[in-house]
């Protein structure tokens, strides 16, 4: 595990700030969800992707389909691509 030498303070209610250099490196945005872990002692946060989750719409379904990179796709996302691809080559 990578220590990143930063320290912060869980407050009252429990919370920890996560710093902005981390959340970018991460793409972690506001209103994004966290699965939380436990690991013997330690505690891991991951940005949370639901499975089969489409990359543009964010809907899951058995109907997505998964491209190289593990990207996935749902038939509105694909055709949401192809409209975009096709209007930046006008």
């Amino acid at each position: 595990m990578k220590s990143t030498g930063m320290v912060r303070k869980v407050d009252e209610l429990g919370r920890v700030v996560i710093p902005i250099e981390l959340r970018r490196t991460l793409d972690i945005h506001e209103k994004d969800s966290l699965e939380i872990f436990i690991d013997g002692d330690q505690l891991i946060l991951q940005k949370y992707k639901a499975n089969k989750a489409c990359a543009v719409t964010g809907e899951v379904s058995d109907d997505n389909q998964e491209f190289e990179g593990g990207i996935w796709l749902s038939p509105k996302g694909i055709r949401i691509l192809a409209d975009d691809l096709d209007k930046a080559r006008v």
